[in-house]
């Protein structure tokens, strides 16, 4: 994560959520700390069946971040399977960022995405991702939905994904490190978790102005496990670089079960 926003947004809120093929669906409310201070803010909530998946993050910047980048952003997503993978069928982002409106609006229609909607227009900040490296591609939610997958079958993280996001193409890559005890602190969750290293490195859709070091891989370490008794199993800590604060760990502070109101909403 070289930026908490936008691109942050989008893979801290991917590693964030990682369902299972089936679960009870989840509220889980989470805080990012850097340098001791909270930076981040966000709530989420997952359904996961075997005939699809809905996932949902509401994030906010919060003290000194919010001054540098102040801003929101939502994020939802829903699709279907084919076999183990994960097929999206839309996906939405919306929100404000420096004071500036941000959103993206993506179906994907015979696996391949359609770009709706995108404000600002993508030639304002970034090169085109070409056709041939948009194919076949899923956005961030769904490749960790789908992982996660694995992950409630397999027992390992071990995986990979081509994710597009409406403006830039990566490819992900994960592996399982061991389960590892996490212990009591503050009001974060405690226990065993699976420990998975994860890595994005964006490959197309670069910024034209040349800023930044896109290029290079940025790791991250999640660990997952099911936060309470019929539970999905998802990330209870991640660990990831920011551009401004050093490392930033998002903890899980609390998740309960997601009511039959809040499903419909």
């Amino acid at each position: 994560m070289r930026h908490l926003p936008p691109a942050a947004a989008a893979l801290f809120s991917a590693c964030l959520l990682a369902p299972p093929a089936t679960a009870q669906p989840i509220r889980a409310t989470y805080e990012v700390h850097a340098a001791g201070m909270v930076v981040l803010t966000m709530e989420a909530e997952m359904e996961v069946t075997p005939g699809g998946y809905r996932l949902a993050t509401t994030m906010r910047t919060r003290g000194i971040a919010a001054v540098f980048a102040p801003g929101e952003n939502a994020t939802r997503v829903a699709g279907g399977w084919t076999g183990a993978l994960a097929t999206p069928a839309s996906y939405t982002s919306e929100g404000t960022w420096r004071g500036r409106a941000r959103r993206t609006i993506v179906d994907w229609r015979g696996g391949n995405p359609v770009i709706r909607d995108l404000v600002p227009p993508n030639a304002e900040e970034r090169e085109e991702v070409p056709a041939d490296l948009q194919r076949g591609t899923v956005d961030a939610l769904s490749a960790l939905a789908q992982l996660s997958r694995a992950i409630a079958s397999t027992g390992s993280c071990d995986g990979q994904a081509a994710v597009f996001d409406g403006r830039r193409r990566s490819d992900y890559t994960s592996r399982s490190a061991g389960w590892e005890r996490i212990f009591p602190s503050r009001n974060a969750w405690h226990g065993d978790a699976l420990r998975c290293g994860f890595e994005t490195r964006v490959v197309a859709g670069f910024r034209r102005d040349g800023s930044g070091d896109e290029g290079r891989p940025t790791p991250g370490t999640a660990w997952i496990a099911a936060p309470f008794a019929g539970a999905p199993p998802i990330p209870v800590r991640v660990e990831m670089p920011s551009r401004w604060f050093g490392t930033a760990t998002a903890i899980l502070l609390k998740a309960e079960p997601l009511g039959q109101q809040a499903r419909a909403q």
